[in-house]
């Protein structure tokens, strides 16, 4: 268990990550210590942290209480080796100057335990040559939050040379009890998975803007309005900071830079941190008009994106989908570089990076052996079948299956999101459900969201801002079917099925929940059948399912309002089983699923079924059905069990028999 092994962190660094990460590891329960080398940073490091829990206070995602409890755990400290004595894991969080991390790693060590952890939240310093700088190479590994911590759910796990693989380990079950989702970095290389691509996409992006090729508008047009990013590049360059990415440029050799950035830098036109870059920004976050969009090819931005996963591919330090989740999760981009590819068709990017390599001449546009390799082999994408992904039956891209000793999760993989609902991410739960319903090694099945802002806040609104047309009325009909049938495949499905409602769980969220068997919800959250607020309805069974759950009145006023509620309140009118805080979230979900997971599976099928089809039935007919399920368990092997082990006073075990 990672709490036993991590029991004291210390934070070395109180500015924006460092206090933002010390907030993160105390709401998951750790002891903290940030240090820092002035009062005045500490204090403001304090006020900072205290600001971000009493807005989620007042937002009801904490109560006062536990506000209070978590400003408990974080300690403030001038000095080093009171942060550092007894700690198990050390983060620094210190200016991304190599020579100052080493410093601070070379007092930190004077007190530090042999078997304490050290970790460095670098964005793209060399790991392995600061872990080597240490008396601990093997102890040593980098963990890059991004910014801010509290809100972004990625945390880049990255090896160093000498990293050993329990270090990487802890590494990894320590950023999942913070309800972070890790994604390891395998190789040190500069920039690791997301700054790698990242900065290279703005940087080419001013170069075009530079060579007259692409206004800035045109070029954030294209790709907000028709590729569904969140900003396009421009405008996400001056909200990083031009300084941030004119330093990248100097020190990672690999990103291309353009005399209109440093002339910039020079000029501290930095962006929204100045008031101006390549935007003005005095009047808030500019304006970029629709009609642009269209007017540059996207494809000399996605294709170098592209080309740059295929490389971090070819040198082994990650896979397609831990690339993707990266990006998505680290930029809030609607997909991953490897899943655009395989839409666009890695014919039509090698091209197009072969074309960019002969206009621009940057070693990063070079097409790399394994993207050639695999047009060569015919390995083109979703229309060949196979491209970084394999194609058929439904890949499942936006969730992901968990299993474990007889306990399946799904989780709804889209937290940059918020885990809203795209018809593919209904399909692939329904895909799901078909290949956990033919698994006899799996009794009960939790439906929950990645990460621990969302469970799920409904149809992807987005979907409509690029197609508006699917919400005509012959196609919004066709869509609330396609949500009907997949929620009453969860009304159906012959095993128990569990909400983990982690976080926000709206509109269609909610009728997600409502189709499950159990409902158990982490304080913090809110849940709601919001849809009138938009001005539309539920459409996937909400109007049914709560009216069931908690009454025809209440229902109305629920529906009607609009209303969200907290989890209290949920639990209070019965629309969730229980209300849990977050610190024992995980464990009361998997103890309601291991109790169930030990019944006997036949029991509980019927059961299901009798209580979901026999509720609205005349109560004669619901009894003759209640009869004939009974019959059927009577009959099964698991029963001779149960009555075996109940004179026998001891614990039965049930084999679905």
């Amino acid at each position: 268990m990672i709490r036993e092994r991590i029991k004291k962190v210390a934070v070395l660094g109180a500015g924006v990550m460092g206090h933002g990460i010390a907030q993160v590891v105390a709401t998951a329960g750790y002891d903290v210590w940030v240090r820092d080398i002035k009062q005045e940073f500490l204090d403001r490091a304090k006020e900072n942290i205290e600001k971000n829990l009493k807005r989620a206070v007042e937002k009801k995602r904490l109560s006062e209480e536990k506000a209070k409890e978590i400003l408990s755990r974080i300690h403030f400290t001038l000095e080093m080796e009171e942060a550092i004595k007894d700690a198990d894991l050390i983060i620094e969080a210190v200016p991304e100057v190599m020579d100052i991390k080493k410093q601070v790693f070379s007092e930190a060590q004077k007190y530090a335990k042999p078997e304490c952890i050290f970790a460095t939240n670098t964005s793209g310093l060399s790991i392995t040559e600061l872990g080597n700088s240490t008396d601990r190479p093997d102890k040593f590994l980098g963990l890059h939050f991004f910014n801010p911590p509290p809100v972004m759910q990625l945390v880049e796990v990255i090896r160093g040379e000498k990293t050993s693989d329990e270090t990487v380990k802890i590494g990894i079950e320590f950023v999942k009890s913070l309800g972070k989702t890790p994604v390891l970095v395998k190789k040190d290389i500069p920039g690791f998975i997301v700054n790698r691509i990242l900065i290279p996409y703005l940087t080419l992006a001013m170069d075009d803007v530079e060579k007259g090729i692409a206004k800035p508008e045109e070029i954030d047009a294209t790709m907000v309005y028709n590729y569904g990013f969140p900003m396009g590049p421009i405008t996400l360059a001056d909200f990083v900071g031009l300084d941030v990415i004119y330093y990248a440029t100097q020190q990672w050799g690999f990103v291309p830079s353009s005399n209109l950035l440093k002339q910039k830098f020079e000029a501290k036109e930095l962006g929204m941190k100045t008031g101006k870059g390549f935007y003005d920004w005095t009047k808030g976050r500019p304006q970029i008009p629709k009609e642009l969009a269209g007017k540059y090819d996207a494809l000399r931005l996605i294709a170098p994106m592209v080309n740059i996963a295929a490389e971090i591919i070819e040198m082994g330090v990650a896979e397609a989908k831990d690339i993707d989740t990266a990006m998505k999760l680290g930029t809030n981009m609607p997909k991953g570089p490897c899943e655009l590819g395989d839409e666009i068709g890695l014919d039509v990017i090698l091209a197009k990076v072969e074309e960019l390599y002969k206009e621009k001449g940057f070693e990063i546009l070079k097409p790399t052996e394994f993207l050639k390799k695999l047009v060569s082999e015919g390995k083109t994408g979703e229309k060949a079948g196979e491209g970084f992904y394999k194609y058929g039956k439904v890949v499942f891209k936006e969730i992901s299956i968990e299993k474990e000793d007889k306990i399946a999760k799904i989780v709804i993989n889209r937290p940059q999101k918020l885990n809203a609902l795209s018809l593919r991410t209904l399909d692939e739960i329904s895909e799901a459900l078909k290949e956990l319903e033919k698994d006899d090694s799996v009794r009960v099945v939790i439906i929950t969201g990645a990460g621990d802002k969302a469970f799920s806040t409904g149809f992807d609104l987005q979907t409509v801002m690029l197609d508006p047309e699917i919400f005509l009325p012959h196609n919004a009909m066709m869509m609330s079917a396609k949500g009907q049938q997949v929620f009453t495949q969860i009304e159906r499905f012959p095993k128990p099925v569990i909400a983990a409602i982690n976080g926000y769980a709206f509109g269609g969220g909610c009728e997600l929940a409502l189709a499950c068997d159990f409902r158990i919800m982490k304080r913090g959250g809110q849940i709601g059948l919001t849809e009138v607020g938009l001005g539309i309805i539920p459409g996937w069974g909400g109007t049914q399912r709560l009216a069931k759950v908690v009454g025809i009145a209440k229902a109305k006023e629920l529906i009607m309002l609009a209303k969200r509620l907290d989890a209290d309140e949920a639990e209070r009118i019965g629309l969730v089983n229980k209300a849990v805080d977050a610190d024992k979230f995980e464990e009361e979900v998997m103890n309601l699923a291991k109790q169930l997971a030990s019944m006997p599976p036949i029991a509980l099928r019927v059961a299901k079924y009798a209580v979901n089809f026999g509720y609205e039935l005349p109560a004669e007919i619901g009894q003759a059905l209640e009869a004939a399920y009974f019959g059927i368990t009577t009959s099964t092997k698991d029963s001779e069990e149960g009555i075996k082990a109940f004179f026998e006073r001891r614990k039965p075990e049930f084999k679905g028999k």
